[in-house]
């Protein structure tokens, strides 16, 4: 029966929340990009790049992991290049029965070659646009959605809030706040959350995978975050039980599972970072734990490229390291349409016509 299921991974419709869009290019296309723009990297061919973008992520070094975005960053600076890659992005996931993506991505870092910020997020929804015209001509449907991300450390929060919101007809779907975790609170600028807030505006915020439970109360109380980027270390306020493996929940875990605020877990990435301090494999990975614990838990792939992972790589991992079933991949992936953010009766029809058909052919595939 795992096998089985290994096999029909591929075909189950999949939610994605939590994928950054500079973090899952295709290796040809950061070649191209790149030598259109002169800037040099470490490898000359394909294979090779995708490789050197693994091992170094894979390298226990965060200034060799932090590089590889230096590299992809500069390849996406002219508004062709972001509608590339997000065309592009976009077809990739529907190859992988990706169904419904949040892409996050930071404009403030895409303004190198003269673009203004409102030209990066036309230049991107562009591509995510064209992106699914063409997978609907392949016959797949996909639905993707912009979220809007500032750098914790260049403090141009309120700005890019400003920008998110007023694109929210046109692509934005949410507003995210991304990099340096450990020192760059969500305190650093209250007022951001006063005016998403006020706007009536979605919000997810990293937080739970470089810092710790501070973080999370932070991103959950002040930032009144709908859901957690990462939030994996929620089990830093979860005591088990060595003898019966049952669990006790501190106030913040509570919390968490009592607003079910959904934790975007990236396994594959997780372990790269030590985002889960003292795990090593997927077997070990606090998902299972959380989802057990009736967590509001979806998976998600954090950067494609650098993991060298796809959605369908991480249920593959699930189901043969962590005994996953498909119950298990369908209750992430509810849980991931349920905190999709767009409005009711959309969650409503994505789980109704998609998810449920394309599980119930999978079951039925598998008796």
């Amino acid at each position: 029966m795992t096998q089985a299921l290994l096999d029909e991974i591929p075909d189950l419709p999949k939610v994605l929340l939590h994928d950054h869009l500079d973090g899952g290019l295709r290796p040809q296309t950061v070649l191209e990009l790149c030598d259109a723009v002169g800037h040099e990297l470490p490898a000359g061919d394909a294979d090779a790049l995708a490789t050197w973008f693994r091992d170094a992520a894979d390298s226990g070094s965060l200034p060799r992991y932090l590089e590889t975005f230096d590299h992809t960053i500069a390849a996406m600076q002219t508004p062709e290049a972001l509608a590339r890659v997000a065309r592009e992005a976009v077809l990739d996931l529907a190859a992988d029965g990706v169904v419904y993506a949040e892409q996050r991505w930071a404009p403030e870092q895409h303004l190198q070659r003269g673009m203004s910020l409102p030209e990066t997020v036309e230049a991107v929804q562009a591509g995510i646009d064209a992106g699914v015209r063409e997978a609907a001509q392949e016959g797949r449907t996909i639905r993707v959605g912009q979220l809007v991300t500032a750098m914790r450390h260049t403090d141009r929060w309120i700005e890019i809030a400003e920008l998110a919101v007023a694109y929210r007809d046109a692509g934005v779907a949410g507003f995210d706040i991304a990099g340096p975790e450990d020192g760059f609170a969500p305190d650093r600028h209250a007022e951001v959350w006063r005016f998403l807030a006020e706007q009536n505006f979605p919000t997810t915020i990293h937080a739970g995978e470089a810092a710790g439970l501070d973080s999370i109360a932070q991103a959950v109380h002040l930032g009144q975050a709908d859901r957690l980027g990462h939030g994996v270390r929620i089990m830093e306020d979860v005591l088990l039980s060595e003898h019966d493996r049952t669990a006790t929940l501190g106030p913040l875990a509570n919390w968490v599972r009592d607003h079910q605020i959904a934790l975007e877990v990236c396994p594959v990435s997780n372990l790269q970072t030590d985002a889960a301090p003292g795990v090593t494999s997927i077997a070990d990975h606090p998902i299972t734990r959380l989802k057990e614990l009736d967590f509001a838990v979806t998976l998600n792939t954090d950067n494609r490229l650098m993991s060298r992972t796809s959605m369908s790589h991480e249920m593959r991992l699930l189901v043969s390291e962590a005994g996953w079933t498909i119950d298990d991949l369908a209750d992430v992936t509810l849980t991931a349409a349920w905190s999709a953010f767009v409005h009711h009766d959309e969650r409503r029809a994505l789980v109704d016509d998609l998810i449920l058909p394309g599980y119930q052919k999978v079951e039925g595939a598998l008796r």
